[in-house]
Formats: C-alpha cells, sequence, structure tokens
C-alpha cells in the first residue's frame, strides 16, 4: 500500500514531519498534523499491539520512539497490524515542500492540572483535561476538532535524560541555520547547481548523562544571549529588578535591556554558581540540566521540588547523583506546587532569590510572556553578626524562611540555615506566598494568601482613592461563584483595596480582569495552539458568565508582546498620578490560590488555601521612597518608569468577544 492508499484508508495526514525521523515530538496533536513514515511503518508491520520491531537505524533513540509509538497507536489504531507494504521514506522534494509550511520551532502548551485543581476547590466535577502540545506558525486548529490528546511525558525518555533534548535541538537549529545560509547564498546565484542544498537534520546521538556533548549551546536554542552581561544587565535594571522572558518569533525582544533568558540566571557574571534549588510545578529535566550543562554547572547540587511527576524526575538521581529531585506533596486533591522560585547559592558564600512565573520547559520561554524578579546579590553575613540582623525592611528574609519550613522537606533545611547567614537588606520587595492548609491569624498578622496582601497594603501603601481600580491578570480563573459578591467582592477585593488611610466609610473600588480572548490568541505567535497555557473552560465560564463584563483585552505593543501570550500574573491599582503597587506572582485567580474563609466556623474564621504560591509586591515606599510609581518616562525624572508588562490604558472585551477557552484545543 502506497503512501496515498495509506492516507485515504486512515487520517494520517498527508503533510511529512519537516525532522523527520529525528522527530521527538510526543503528543497527539502533532501527530495529527504531521505524518511520521518511518514511525507509521513500524505500526503497519506490528504484529500485535505494543508489539514493534525498532529498525537498527532508530536504534540509538529506541526509547523515544517507542514512547512516540504508543501515542501513535492511539490517535491511529488502524495502522496497527495492517500488514500492508509499508510506506515508503518521504524524498527531499516531499520535505522541501513541507518545511515551507511548518514552523521553525515547536511548543507544548503547559499542563491544565493546576487550573483544575483550583476549579475543583468550588467545582469537584470539572473534567480533567489532558496535556497538549502546540506547534508554533502551524494551521490553526479548527475548533472542536476531534483531537482526543492523551497524556504524554514532554520530558526526555527515561535512561536517557538529555538525549532527547540534544537531539531535538539539533534537528530544530539545523534547519533554523539552513534557512539562515541559503538568505545570503540565493543572491549571487539562482541556478539550480548553486542553490544552497536542503540539509538532512543530523541523527540522533544516543549521547547518556555522561558522556560529553560539544558545549555549542547555538545548536541547541533559539535564542542566546551573550555570556558575562547579566550582571550589568541587572544592575541596569534597578530599582526594580523585573524582567520578562525573550519572545523567540520577536526578535525585537532578543536584545532588550528588561528581557531575559533562563540562560542568563546562571551567566557567570553573577557569581560562581556552588549548588541551587529549582521550586516549580512542571520541570523537564533535560531541558533544565541542559542549561545547567551549557553554563558549566553540569556537576554543581541541584536540589529540585515539583508538583508535577513524571517518570524522568523519579529516576534523574540515579543517573544524576547531583540531582535530588523531591516531589511536593499536598494533603488536598484539589491543591498543586504551583511556587515558581530559584535560590542561587555562589563559591564566595553570598546567594540570589529569584520569583518567576515560568514552569522549567521550553514552552514557558518560547513565545509566552512570562516575569521574573531577580534579586541583588545577598552576601553573607559577618561571622559574629546577631542572629536579627541582616534582613530587609520588607521581612523578606524572615518571610522566606517561614516559606521553606512550611515545607517540612529535610533537604531545605541547610538552605534555611544559610539564608539565615545571609545579608537580605538590599531587598525591597515583599514575600506574598500561599501554603495549603487551614490558617489564622498570628501576632505579625496573617502570613499566606490574600490576606497577606491586605496587610501589608493596610499597613505600607500611600492613601488610594476609591476611583482607582483593581486591575487582575493571570492565565487561568478558578471558579469564582455564582456572582461578584460571591468571592471576588467579598474577599479578594477586600483585601487588594486595601492602604493606610484611616478606615472609614469609602466606596468599593472597580474590579478589572486582563484575560485573552479568543482573538487575542488567533492572533498570537502560535495561534490558537497558544491558547494552550490559558487553561480556563468554558463549563467552568457558564457558571460566572458575569465575569464578561469584567474581562479586557491582552495588549502589549509597548512590550513588543502582544502576539506572546501571557503565562504572567499581576495584580495592581494605579490612576493618573502613578502606580500605587504591584504583584508580580504565580497565582491566578482562584481559590486555590487565595485562599478562601470558611465562614460557617464558630469562632474565627480560617482560612483554607490549597496551592502553594509566592509572588513578590512592589510598594513605591520601600523601592524609591515615594507613594507611587512612574507610569511614564519624563525628561529629568528622578526615577525609571515602572516596565508594566502590558499596555495602559487596557481595552475592555468587545460584545462579540469570548474568553479563551481550553475547550477549543480539545474534541
Amino acid at each position: 500500500m502506497d503512501n496515498n492508499k495509506r492516507r485515504a484508508s486512515t487520517k494520517v495526514p498527508d503533510q511529512v514531519c519537516q525532522y523527520g525521523s529525528d522527530c521527538y515530538r510526543k503528543n497527539p496533536i502533532h501527530f495529527k498534523e504531521f505524518s511520521h513514515p518511518h514511525l507509521e511503518s513500524i505500526l503497519m508491520e506490528a504484529s500485535a499491539k505494543s508489539k514493534y520491531r525498532i529498525p537498527d537505524e532508530l536504534f540509538m533513540s529506541r526509547e523515544v520512539v517507542l514512547d512516540q509509538l504508543k501515542v501513535l497507536e492511539q490517535v491511529y489504531p488502524e495502522l496497527i497490524h495492517s500488514r500492508n507494504s509499508p510506506p515508503s521514506k518521504y524524498s527531499k522534494n516531499n520535505t522541501n515542500q513541507n518545511s515551507s509550511s511548518a514552523g521553525s520551532s515547536s511548543t507544548s502548551t503547559e499542563r491544565i492540572s493546576q487550573s483544575n485543581n483550583s476549579n475543583k476547590n468550588d467545582q469537584s466535577s470539572n473534567a480533567k483535561p489532558k496535556p497538549m502540545t502546540s506547534k508554533a506558525n502551524s494551521s490553526e486548529l479548527k475548533l472542536n476538532s476531534s483531537v482526543s490528546p492523551s497524556k504524554t511525558s514532554k520530558s526526555p525518555s527515561k535512561g536517557n535524560a538529555i538525549a532527547d533534548l540534544f537531539a531535538e535541538r539539533r534537528a530544530k537549529m539545523a534547519k533554523l541555520q539552513a534557512e539562515q545560509q541559503k538568505k545570503p547564498e540565493a543572491q549571487p546565484s539562482t541556478s539550480g547547481s548553486q542553490a544552497p542544498k536542503q540539509p538532512n537534520p543530523p541523527k540522533p546521538s544516543g549521547i547518556s548523562l555522561k558522556k560529553a556533548i560539544p558545549r555549542n549551546i547555538h545548536d541547541y536554542y533559539p535564542v542566546v544571549a551573550p555570556k558575562g552581561q547579566m550582571a550589568s544587565k541587572l544592575a541596569a535594571a534597578a530599582p526594580y529588578n523585573y524582567f520578562l522572558t525573550t519572545i523567540t518569533d520577536a526578535k525585537i525582544t532578543h536584545s532588550e535591556p528588561l528581557s531575559i533568558t533562563f540562560q542568563e540566571l546562571l551567566d557567570s557574571s553573577l557569581g560562581e554558581l556552588e549548588c541551587s534549588v529549582q521550586m516549580n510545578f512542571m520541570v523537564d529535566i533535560g531541558w533544565l540540566l541542559g542549561h545547567y550543562f551549557f553554563a558549566g554547572y553540569e556537576d554543581r547540587p541541584l536540589l529540585i521540588l515539583y508538583g508535577d511527576e513524571t517518570p524522568e524526575l523519579k529516576m534523574v538521581s540515579s543517573k544524576k547523583p547531583n540531582v535530588t529531585a523531591v516531589k511536593v506533596h499536598i494533603a488536598t486533591p484539589f491543591g498543586v506546587h504551583h511556587t515558581k522560585m530559584g535560590l542561587y547559592g555562589y563559591t564566595d558564600g553570598s546567594m540570589r532569590v529569584v520569583v518567576s512565573t515560568a514552569n522549567l520547559y521550553e514552552d514557558d520561554w518560547h513565545n509566552r510572556t512570562q516575569g521574573l524578579w531577580v534579586s541583588p546579590r545577598l552576601p553573607p553575613m559577618p561571622e559574629d553578626s546577631d542572629t536579627g540582623a541582616g534582613d530587609s525592611k520588607t521581612g523578606f528574609r524572615e518571610n522566606l524562611i517561614t516559606y521553606l519550613n512550611s515545607y517540612k522537606i529535610g533537604h531545605l533545611q541547610p538552605w534555611v540555615a544559610r539564608i539565615q547567614k545571609t545579608n537580605f537588606s538590599e531587598v525591597n520587595v515583599f514575600l506574598v506566598a500561599s501554603v495549603p492548609g487551614g490558617h489564622l491569624n498570628t501576632p505579625k498578622g496573617p502570613l499566606w494568601g490574600h490576606p497577606r496582601m491586605g496587610y501589608l497594603l493596610g499597613k505600607h501603601s500611600a492613601p488610594i482613592d476609591d476611583s482607582c481600580p483593581l486591575v487582575a491578570q493571570s492565565s487561568s480563573i478558578g471558579s469564582l461563584g455564582p456572582n461578584p459578591q460571591s468571592w471576588v467582592l467579598s474577599e479578594v477585593l477586600a483585601s487588594f483595596r486595601r492602604d493606610s488611610a484611616p478606615i472609614g466609610l469609602r466606596r468599593v473600588p472597580a474590579f478589572k480582569m486582563i484575560f485573552p480572548s479568543f482573538s487575542n490568541v488567533r492572533n498570537s505567535h502560535d495561534h490558537l495552539l497558544g491558547g494552550g497555557c490559558l487553561p480556563y473552560m468554558k463549563a467552568t465560564h457558564d457558571k460566572q458568565v458575569w465575569l464578561k463584563d469584567y474581562l479586557h483585552q491582552w495588549k502589549s505593543d509597548s512590550r513588543n508582546r502582544t502576539k506572546a501570550v501571557p503565562h504572567i500574573k499581576t495584580y495592581c491599582r494605579w490612576s493618573h498620578r502613578g502606580l500605587y503597587w504591584f504583584l508580580l506572582t504565580s497565582a491566578n485567580l482562584s481559590k486555590a490560590a487565595w485562599g478562601v474563609y470558611n465562614k460557617s466556623a464558630k469562632f474565627e474564621a480560617p482560612l483554607r488555601i490549597n496551592s502553594y504560591e509566592a509572588g513578590v509586591l512592589f510598594l513605591p515606599k520601600f523601592v524609591i521612597e515615594e507613594n507611587f510609581f512612574p507610569m511614564e518616562s519624563k525628561p529629568g525624572q528622578q526615577h525609571p518608569q515602572f516596565p508594566m508588562p502590558y499596555d495602559v490604558p487596557i481595552i475592555p472585551y468587545a460584545l462579540e468577544d469570548t474568553p479563551f477557552f481550553m475547550d477549543y484545543l480539545r474534541g
């Protein structure tokens, strides 16, 4: 049976994957979009389900091929044991035809479990969507298509945790470099003999964790910042130290002073790394270790606290003894470990803290808008220092220690001891975090969730006119209740509206919410598939249709990120005078993240939080010693403009607009 007959008798697409046998994608959507003859041939020759004969030329990537076949047999079960002639390898002509329409880089969407967990806090009947993969610049996914993704690992295969990463990068970057080389070569001559030859992607190397890999990061990552410049970039970003991630398909962001890559967090100019901690929800261990490898820190102690389990994370310590990966277990099934924080210890005894909104896998650092706060370098305290000395005016060190101790994980205790002996006096932001459990007020005020925000604002924020709205912006929305008063106004706004003005009769500020509309996502770099990081379900929205009146578009022309779907989460209040405060956080607008009071309690109503979250609060009083941050740049201005992630004023939804629902990507 030739290729045409095979495709006619199945749903195998005509378009062949540009990476050929070097493709390492493991997601059903990718197999719905592109044909993989080398895999389809194996399925057709299989004697039974999961009984495959792997050709010798694919032996070095056998584990990855097996994972791909398991996905492919779910998508095209009719191919199994068909005993027809296997499809021939696609020709160079086919490759050239298809490569022009396929994107030069691929992305996979964030798993949806954390959004569902926040929804389950109020609506446990919601079905849990499955992970999906997006393809940059690919054809748009039709609404309500027949795609039915199944859960597959985005991480490299077991026993070869970095091999997949490097093989896939090699194929991608070879194509990108070939396309760049074709442009200048095509000008001198357009004859067939002089036309640049379409290169075949290199074969998988089969590199294991313990084998040497050439240290050329440009072969594996599309955006690589110059080495040795992050310290000066951080100094120039003072006093805010607030960055957005670079956008692969927006080249202008690659050289912006306030845009960074993950690799820059490991830059030698920040200090020689001695050890580090990565705390996150999703971690692609191959992607993460690849960055440490290229920074020259592949053998330095690394502790990973994660929320989303993968086989690769469970076995990484057996392959890399310097890496300790610990899953953070949460008592309730409705919460997740959603914090995104990094601790970096240097050989001179100093350290640094990074609070982020990005998961540690490729797609979150590709075409999505993410935010990061990077602390100054924090030196060790003198040996004879008082144990209470060295904290910041914001109490960041004390709050960080309290937060880390809440995990009750022994691996964190050496870090707690180190932090206790580190000078945090240069930190000018507050830590605002959430910890699962039931919480009451303490002598130092509420420690977690939205009451913590209210406490800090009430104590330190300058008086704010009630006409200034609260503007929330997140990448997911939980079950908020049947009306605004159910939770948003009665709890969130009650905390976030506070300031240091005397308590009296005041108006309730307006509430506004920025969440990408369908048209925002459709026009993004990755088209509809870019919405894979926005796990908001139509079933949830149908129970809170009142929210539509509060929704606003995502627009970020000023930061060159209107087409970069936001995974960042922010909350703030401003007026014509300036920005009164700004919160960068991992916490979406959900009860699981911020907490909800148990109003049925007989005495003091405890706050119930389901998830771990972490963010930083910028208050002008502590950052620039003013009552508000400037939101514009004017001649002779004493302080730099605060780098808002989106355009102001914000634009409300039109009547025909709808939020982007994850349903658009599901069958």
